[in-house]
This record gives structure tokens, C-alpha cells and sequence, in this order.
């Protein structure tokens, strides 16, 4: 399974101690190198060092073939969704509206952070699906 993920989902899921449920779902995630600096970047919530985690796979992007589509995205967001595409993944990973909205226009199959919560919840891997959600909000 091909699955790819843009810089919010990362955060969202660090933000409280949950980024491991990325592999237990996913095995792999595919991540584009923008989206990496990004995260290696800093912010409010600091990221693990990515390139450091065994289940990351880190994808160069390619010229965007059709950049005028992906025009109103960041850089890492037009990326992801390029190498996506390119790459014939099964699976986006993405929080923000437009670039879900875009994704799915373009074909992909979509989640974002409250689908992996909801997962993990169904699978016994979390306590409470509400306590993580406002774990993130927090």
C-alpha cells in the first residue's frame, strides 16, 4: 500500500503522542522532501526528525505536471499530491479543506488525522477518540 502524507497530519498527531499510529496503520508513509523540511523547519510543535524514522519514505518530487491545477496549494501540498498521483497511491493523508477537496477531484482516496483517530479507536489502540481530538484543538 502506497500512502502519502502533506505536514499537518504529522504535527496534528505529534502534538499528543500519537504519531506511531501512523506505521501501526500504515506500515510506510511516503513523504515528499518539502513536507520534511518543513516539519525539520520547527514550529510550535516540534516534529521528530523524519529522515531519522525507519517507516518514513522519503519521495524527491518531480517537476508538478500539471502545476496550474495545483496553483492555490503550498509547496509541500502540491507535492504531496503530485508525487501521489505519479506514485498511483492508495491513500492521501490531508487535513486542509482545499488540498482534500483537490485531492479527491484528482482521483485520490482521502483521510486525515480524525480518520487515523477513528481507526485507532476502532482497532483498541486509543482510549477515546474525543479526549485525543481535544488533546489536538489544545
Amino acid at each position: 500500500m502506497i500512502v502519502f502524507s502533506n505536514t499537518t497530519p504529522l504535527i496534528a498527531l505529534t502534538s499528543i503522542g500519537l504519531l506511531e499510529l501512523m506505521p501501526r496503520l500504515f506500515n510506510q508513509v511516503h513523504v515528499v522532501s518539502d513536507v520534511i523540511d518543513e516539519c525539520a523547519a520547527g514550529g510550535a510543535i516540534p516534529v521528530p526528525r523524519l529522515r531519522t524514522l525507519e517507516w518514513v519514505v522519503e519521495v524527491v518530487p518531480t517537476p508538478i505536471a500539471n502545476p496550474m491545477m495545483l496553483l492555490e496549494l503550498d509547496r509541500g501540498e502540491k507535492h504531496t499530491l503530485d508525487m501521489a498521483l505519479k506514485s498511483k497511491a492508495d491513500k492521501v493523508i490531508i487535513d486542509e479543506k482545499l488540498g482534500r477537496a483537490l485531492a479527491e477531484y484528482l482521483g485520490l482516496s482521502v483521510t486525515g488525522t480524525l480518520g487515523i483517530l477513528l481507526k485507532a479507536k476502532q482497532a483498541g489502540w486509543i482510549p477515546s477518540f474525543r479526549e485525543a481530538v481535544t488533546g489536538m484543538q489544545a
